[in-house]
């Protein structure tokens, strides 16, 4: 599959080497799977940013993408959806929280078409940017793939659960029980949280209990919510 790389004429060959030598980068980090660095090749980051970023788009660090969030740094997509576990192919029913610019959501959703099965419900807060991320993402052909809804995210999404995986691109200040109960048996919850200081945790639902690895320090925007922050 070609890259959907918006066609940027004279600089297209530089952004192009600049997204192979960033995942190159990653790869030698050990923090990118065979299936995710795939989904990543076939996807253009250009975009999922504003139009004034675009050059920077492999460059591995967060962009503003408005409505004061943004979308991050290359490498934390990489550890999130490595660290996730999609690798067997099988139908995995997904829910991500905190859309944002919608990238997450098309790495899912591209993994789950090399699969051949399988859905992503993802919930933003914000109406603008979840109308935006629709907008792209079906013009991406992921339509069918990911649906996107304007809710409260902290608790997570019930009406399409049991969810095999729950990844969250917020920072919450305490792992919300609603989401841990919304996994099924054997699923992996992936959340960034801490009151002061925040860390990623991979938990996996094991006979009904936690399985928590602490997967190293981050900082994310904070998950706003009924079980996250207040505004």
């Amino acid at each position: 599959m070609v890259s959907r790389d918006v066609n940027m004429a004279s600089n297209l060959p530089e952004i192009c080497d600049k997204k192979k030598k960033l995942l190159d980068d990653l790869t030698e980090k050990g923090i990118l799977s065979k299936k995710t660095r795939q989904a990543m090749e076939n996807i253009g980051r250009t975009r999922f940013v504003p139009a004034k970023y675009k050059n920077q788009a492999y460059e591995d660090r967060p962009i503003e993408i408005g409505a004061g969030q943004t979308i991050s740094a290359p490498h934390m997509y990489a550890i999130m959806t490595s660290a996730a576990q999609i690798e067997q192919k099988k139908f995995y029913n997904i829910l991500e929280i905190g859309t944002g610019s919608g990238y997450q959501s098309a790495i899912l959703a591209e993994i789950l078409k090399q699969h051949g099965g399988g859905h992503v419900h993802t919930i933003e807060r914000i109406t603008s940017l979840a109308n935006k991320a629709r907008k792209l993402l079906n013009e991406l052909g992921y339509g069918k793939i990911v649906t996107v809804h304007v809710a409260d995210g902290s608790v997570g999404y019930p009406r399409a659960a049991p969810y095999d995986r729950i990844l969250v691109t917020a920072g919450a200040p305490e792992i919300p029980d609603d989401l841990f109960d919304q996994l099924d048996e054997g699923g992996i919850l992936i959340i960034p949280s801490g009151k002061e200081h925040q860390s990623l945790y991979s938990i996996k639902k094991q006979k009904g209990k936690r399985i928590t690895k602490n997967l190293g320090g981050v900082a994310f925007v904070p998950l706003i919510g009924k079980k996250g922050w207040s505004r």
